[in-house]
């Protein structure tokens, strides 16, 4: 849902974080599907790209050792799990690598439920078939573009085909419109802005905030949407950049406590990324 700058306490957008990774295995179809269930407003998502030129989704572009098991069953060791890089392997031997099939260690309330990394079309069925309700807006897509100077030709594409991967997918699934693309890596942004000036692109930030105008201007051009993680924001922050940029739109991350939900609200943001979309929808609705 769009929020209304007029508004003393404008609603933000839900944005469920890898589906809703405090109650089910991140990144898989059934935290997508329960998120949506919940009621959404957006399915945060990460993409990296198979040998064989898949777009699968994952957060990190090699088998997680936190997250399941390699191709044969095995257990990952945490300290070679990088060897098992995703863009050398191809999507069916991917498939076979089992995640969720036991406690994550950073959310002891997800609930285990074995899976599969899906491929991004396989997100897009799940969601554009599921049931809503008339009030509720066909649901939209935040997907987070895993790229680096560092991993290029390694851990993935360089950023133009990157970019052409992505494009052709949204387009086949007809959802380009509802789509903000998403990426700490600039270069992806530049590529995207370029093969299509009217996708939403959103430039995530970490670690610290520079000056708005210095980031927009090293950019290129200023995106739809800043996503800073939500420590690097205050009141005071986010009051100045909406006065400065009155159509960018704030879209923090990744908010759970309840408190810092509450906080977060209070700062009139479009929307908030959470590993919790139950929560946040639970304080919204009671506010």
């Amino acid at each position: 849902m769009n929020s209304t700058h007029s508004l003393p306490t404008p609603r933000p957008e839900v944005h469920g974080h890898r589906g809703c990774r405090g109650l089910l295995p991140e990144n898989t179809l059934p935290a997508f599907q329960r998120a949506l269930e919940l009621g959404v407003d957006a399915l945060e998502l990460d993409i990296v790209v198979s040998q064989d030129g898949q777009l699968v989704v994952s957060h990190e572009p090699w088998l997680s050792a936190k997250l399941g098991r390699g191709p044969q069953g095995q257990l990952i060791d945490f300290t070679n799990e990088r060897d098992y890089n995703l863009y050398q392997m191809p999507y069916a031997a991917i498939r076979q690598c089992v995640v969720g099939e036991w406690p994550h260690p950073d959310f002891p309330a997800q609930q285990p439920v074995p899976s599969h990394r899906p491929l991004l079309r396989e997100v897009f069925a799940l969601a554009e078939a599921q049931q809503r309700p008339p009030s509720c807006p066909a649901p939209r897509y935040s997907l987070e573009v895993k790229s680096s100077p560092e991993g290029d030709n390694t851990y993935h594409p360089t950023p133009a085909v990157f970019v052409g991967l992505v494009l052709a997918e949204l387009r086949a699934a007809g959802v380009l419109a509802r789509t903000t693309l998403l990426s700490f890596d600039p270069r992806v942004l530049r590529a995207a802005h370029q093969a299509q000036p009217d996708l939403a692109l959103c430039l995530l930030i970490e670690d610290q905030l520079p000056p708005v105008p210095a980031l927009f201007s090293e950019l290129g051009f200023e995106p739809a949407t800043l996503g800073p993680d939500f420590c690097l924001l205050s009141a005071a922050t986010a009051r100045a950049i909406r006065a400065s940029y009155p159509a960018l739109r704030l879209v923090p991350w990744t908010v759970n406590s309840p408190a810092d939900m509450h906080l977060v609200r209070s700062w009139e943001v479009d929307g908030i990324t959470t590993d919790y979309p139950d929560r946040l929808l639970k304080l919204l609705n009671r506010l």
